[in-house]
Formats: C-alpha cells, sequence, structure tokens
C-alpha cells in the first residue's frame, strides 16, 4: 500500500459510512477466496464498505489484515462487528469521496 489514511481521513469516511449499511458479510466459513472476490467487487461500486462479521466475531482482528492486503484497500474503523474499509477508484471521475489533505 501507497500510504495509509490519516486520522482527519479516518473520521471523514467514517461520517460517509455512517448511514451504509453492511454490503458483506462474514460468515461460518470465514474470509474464503469468494469473500474476498466479493470484498474487491464491492470496492470497485463503493469504495467505501462495511463488513459484517456474523461468525469468528472472537477472532475478527486476525481477518482484518488479510481482507486489506487481498483487497489494497485501507482500514477505516471497527465498531462492535462491523469492519469498515475504504478503497480509492483507480478512475478520478468515478471517485465518490474527495478526502481532506
Amino acid at each position: 500500500m501507497e500510504h495509509t489514511l490519516s486520522s482527519k481521513q479516518r473520521k471523514y469516511l467514517k461520517s460517509q459510512a455512517n448511514p451504509l449499511r453492511a454490503l458483506v458479510q462474514v460468515g461460518k466459513s470465514g474470509v474464503t477466496e469468494e469473500c474476498v472476490q466479493s470484498v474487491a467487487l464491492a470496492l470497485e461500486h463503493h469504495e467505501l464498505l462495511k463488513i459484517k462479521f456474523i461468525a469468528h466475531k472472537e477472532e475478527k482482528e486476525q481477518f482484518i489484515d488479510p481482507i486489506l492486503q487481498k483487497t489494497g484497500s485501507h482500514f477505516v474503523s471497527m465498531i462492535g462487528h462491523v469492519l469498515t474499509i475504504y478503497r480509492e477508484h483507480e478512475e478520478k471521475e468515478k471517485q465518490k469521496y474527495q478526502l481532506p489533505r
């Protein structure tokens, strides 16, 4: 990853993520290849994404890094059992969020 998010950027993204619902759920099978593909596809369309841990709630911390690394995304927050991540769209005109610098 080229850079991590500043606290100012994370705060902005948290506020943007507030009304969003979790689009991807991690169930009994954990973070599988299909799960990672779903996350990557959702990031492609939404940039900002919530992932809800239905199962593996105790081990959810160990799943964060693999998800971030495999999808090239950034950690925004973990509130309860919901992980929020962000990946900027490669095409400038399709970017939905203007991060504060």
